[in-house]
């Protein structure tokens, strides 16, 4: 067995850099900001964008398609290739590539261009499999679900954050005497520079393993190629894997869900609301700042269902935040009045971002020797779930709130496919063996009654 305690960290301290795992910690999710940050940076300057190059109703659902489709074949792959060379390359290599497209698509100059180079904008979403591959290594089988969400839901903050910062960094470029048809132009190199910073941060500041990185591991060990193509088969045996598909269709129904908001928010409440982009933009960033702690709540609450009642606990508890999330949809997509709209869609927000922590409170556990591949292939249905959603977008005779509507109705009915994410009792023992290397047995069995606080004093959680 792994040994837990002398490698993966059991606990995350939020405010301390002295350890691999927490440079890791902050280094991944801040990467993944940024990769967010560039890649739904057009989003809140659509109304812009559309007025200037004459943009229809279903050639922006093109455009939203585009976004997220190009992403589903990355994740796949991309969850591949770390698991061959390591997350550490792998990501270094995705911020540098990546970034250039998110500051040439201002070169575009009509529909067709424009669709080109948001396509390829949609590989840096990649990025979100190497920050979950990254974490799981990094993390004991305590907090690893707890560690998933939030560098996640930080990094998802990214697409929060674009929302309300691109418009002034837009406004900004316009006080300094450019127009519109310049300004968005010139506001996606901002992204695109800070990109490219992070890849070399992430190159310098960062290992594979907490161990050290995967080339000096391969010197270190004569016997590490052996093990290494002793687990080869593990990717198709993930491919063939009921369970890794049961949940990449629930992630598609949340984090999918999400990038579809992500753009058509900004539109749908200066469309509906009658609202200018600047205060449009900033009632949509308040969908993403939800990240700040709400994805991470599903990864605590998932990681404590599975403290208590094994890995079971942690699929009814996802099913249970996606039903609810279905639940909250419907509501919003029926709100007329402002005010309300902005409440329903927080609530709806939260448990969105609930259901994707707790989805990967489940992966790192489906199989533990192609976590890459199952995080990407999971990963990928997020984005199979945007292109779906996207479709409805584009439906000239269909409007936005029907739209959600019946996203809302589906999202309930794909809540039933957690049922179909079963363990087997040798797996279910192996988990608790694995929690008993950082607890006694007995505290596994039988948790105290107040979970967060009796945990947190043996050095569960320091958040």
């Amino acid at each position: 067995m792994e040994n837990f305690k002398s490698s993966k960290a059991t606990k995350i301290d939020l405010f301390s850099l002295k350890s691999v795992q927490m440079k890791t910690f902050h280094i991944t999710w801040f990467s993944f900001f940024l990769c967010f940050f560039g890649w739904f940076g057009v989003a809140p300057l659509m109304a812009v964008i559309r007025e200037e190059l004459m943009l229809s109703k279903s050639q922006i659902g093109n455009i939203i398609i585009s976004s997220v489709m190009i992403t589903i074949f990355a994740r796949l792959l991309i969850g591949w290739i770390a698991d061959k060379i390591g997350p550490r390359i792998t990501y270094t290599w995705l911020l540098i590539i990546g970034s250039l497209p998110v500051m040439l698509i201002g070169l575009s100059n009509d529909y067709t261009s424009f669709l080109i180079f948001r396509l390829l904008i949609g590989v840096i979403g990649a990025s979100f499999v190497i920050t979950q591959f990254h974490t799981s290594l990094m993390f004991a089988p305590n907090v690893v679900g707890t560690a998933n969400a939030t560098t996640a839901g930080w990094g998802n903050l990214g697409g929060g954050v674009t929302q309300m910062v691109m418009p002034l960094i837009f406004a900004a470029f316009v006080s300094l005497g450019y127009v519109s048809s310049e300004a968005w132009r010139y506001a996606m190199v901002v992204p695109g520079v800070l990109m490219i910073i992070m890849g070399l941060v992430y190159y310098k500041f960062t290992t594979d393993t907490p161990e050290g990185n995967l080339k000096d591991l391969k010197k270190a060990d004569p016997d590490f190629a052996i093990k290494k193509k002793a687990e080869k088969g593990q990717f198709l045996a993930a491919l063939k894997d009921y369970r890794v598909w049961g949940l990449f269709l629930i992630y598609g129904a949340c984090f999918g869900i999400e990038l579809t908001i992500n753009n058509i928010a900004s539109l749908y409440y200066k469309d509906y609301f009658n609202l200018d982009v600047k205060t449009a933009g900033l009632i949509a960033g308040l969908f993403g700042l939800m990240n700040l702690f709400a994805r991470s709540l599903g990864g605590i609450f998932g990681d404590k269902a599975g403290i208590k009642w094994g890995l079971k606990g942690r699929v009814y508890f996802l099913f249970i935040v996606l039903l609810l999330e279905g639940f909250a949809l419907i509501a919003f997509s029926k709100m007329t009045i402002l005010p309300i709209a902005i409440f329903s869609m927080i609530v709806f927000s939260l448990f969105v971002q609930m259901s994707e922590g707790a989805t990967f409170s489940v992966v790192p556990f489906i199989n533990k020797k192609a976590i890459g591949t199952v995080s990407g292939i999971v990963g990928a249905g997020g984005n199979a779930g945007a292109v779906a959603a996207g479709f409805l977008f584009k439906m000239e005779n269909v409007s936005y709130p029907q739209a959600l509507f019946i996203i809302g109705i589906i999202v309930c009915v794909i809540s039933l496919f957690a049922f179909l994410v079963r363990f087997t009792e040798e797996a279910e023992e192996e988990a608790r063996k694995e929690l008993s290397e950082v607890y006694s047995l007995n505290d596994v069995v039988q948790p105290k009654p107040v979970f967060i606080y009796s945990y947190a004093k043996k050095g569960m959680y320091k958040i």
